[in-house]
């Protein structure tokens, strides 16, 4: 199963309306694949909670990170960097569960430099916690301009994401095949 998570949590955001396409890439592929919208986590259930043990709704996200094969993030760029709310609900992984030997993508939106530094940032975190960070990464400039209608304008993007969600499967299975993903790891 892939996890394809919305890094935001503002309502009816540009980033969820691409975090939908790359659902329907990945189901076009036929992978078992799933939207982890961090809008519709209650982060009420953080609060009082410890690192590596939340509750309620982020707990339940936590967990499907943790049986997650890969984990794509769709991640708009904040003051800079990534939404604190996927830092908060980061925060509340547990290591190395989540995160040691999980593949990861990333998609990276925003103005001119298309997410850039929110991505970048994200694969410091991941890469410290012995995630697989997959190279191929897709930035969306001018993500306002890009999106007509629910749906990418720019046929480049287009087969760039494409062509990422195909690879990415790639990556995870040959990581399965020698018993170095998340869920083989872990389990030894």
């Amino acid at each position: 199963m892939i996890e394809v998570i919305c890094g935001t949590d503002r309502p009816n955001s540009n980033t969820r309306k691409v975090a939908d396409l790359l659902v329907e890439d990945y189901k076009a592929l036929n992978i078992p694949v799933q939207l982890l919208d961090i809008a519709a986590l209650d982060f009420h259930d953080a609060v009082g909670g410890t690192y590596g043990n939340a509750r309620g709704t982020i707990q339940a996200a936590v967990e499907r990170v943790n049986k997650a094969d890969g984990v794509v993030f769709v991640v708009p760029e904040y003051n800079g960097s990534f939404p604190g709310a996927l830092k908060l609900f980061i925060d509340y992984w547990k290591y190395p569960t989540s995160f040691e030997f999980r593949p990861v993508a990333f998609v990276g939106l925003g103005l001119r430099w298309g997410g850039l530094r929110p991505v970048e940032h994200l694969q410091q975190v991941c890469g410290y916690r012995n995630a697989y960070v997959f190279p191929h990464r897709v930035f969306l400039s001018n993500v306002r301009d890009t999106l007509k209608d629910g749906k990418i304008a720019d046929p480049v993007i287009v087969d760039l994401l494409k062509a990422q969600a195909r690879d990415f499967v790639k990556f995870i299975q040959a990581l399965k095949v020698q018993g170095l993903d998340a869920n083989s790891k872990l389990k030894a």
